[in-house]
C-alpha cells in the first residue's frame, strides 16, 4: 500500500506506469463525469467513477485483486479505508476471476487511514482493502478507482 497526494505526484516515487495512469485519469476530469466505467488505455488502464454514501465498516466486506493494481483517488468528501498487508485477508469468498475481485470478511492486523480530497492510495494485488467507510458520521463521497494491469509494472 502506498499513500500520497496529487499535488506531490511528480515526487511521489511511484513507478512510471502508475504515475502515467493517475495522470491519464486526472486529465479525463473524473470530477465532471457521471459514475461509470471509462477506458483510458483499453483494458490495461481504466477508471471507475463512483459516488455513494459511506457506511460503517462492519456493514462492508474487504476486497482484493489478482490482475489489477487499484489506485483510489478521493474527489469529494472524506473516506476511511481499512486495509492489510498481502496475505492478511481471512474468511474469503470465491475469487471472481473475470471481474478480478474477491470479497473477504476479515483482515488480520487491520490498519486504517482517512482520505481527504486530492489524496490517493495504491493497493497492489493481494492487499485487502475495505474502502467507503465512514469518518465520524456517514457522508457522500465521489471517487475514482484507477485500475492498472499489474503486468505493466514488469513490462
Amino acid at each position: 500500500m502506498i499513500m500520497g497526494e496529487l499535488q506531490s505526484l511528480a515526487s511521489s516515487g511511484l513507478p512510471e506506469a502508475l504515475v502515467n495512469a493517475l495522470t491519464l485519469a486526472v486529465a479525463a476530469r473524473p470530477q465532471e463525469k457521471a459514475p461509470g466505467h471509462y477506458e483510458l488505455q483499453g483494458e490495461e488502464v481504466f477508471m471507475n467513477v463512483m459516488q455513494f454514501a459511506t457506511q460503517p465498516p462492519e456493514q462492508k466486506k474487504a476486497e482484493l485483486h489478482e490482475q489489477y493494481i487499484d489506485i483510489q483517488l478521493l474527489l469529494t468528501g472524506e473516506e476511511r479505508i481499512l486495509f492489510g498487508v498481502a496475505g492478511s485477508a481471512r474468511e474469503c469468498e470465491e475469487m471472481h476471476h473475470d471481474e478480478d475481485y474477491q470479497l473477504c470478511s476479515r483482515i488480520d492486523g487491520e490498519q486504517s487511514m482517512v482520505l481527504k480530497p486530492g489524496m490517493f492510495v495504491v493497493f497492489m494485488p493481494g492487499e485487502p482493502h475495505k474502502p467507503g467507510c465512514i469518518v465520524g458520521t456517514a457522508g457522500e463521497i465521489k471517487k475514482v478507482v484507477v485500475k492498472v494491469r499489474a503486468s505493466l509494472l514488469t513490462a
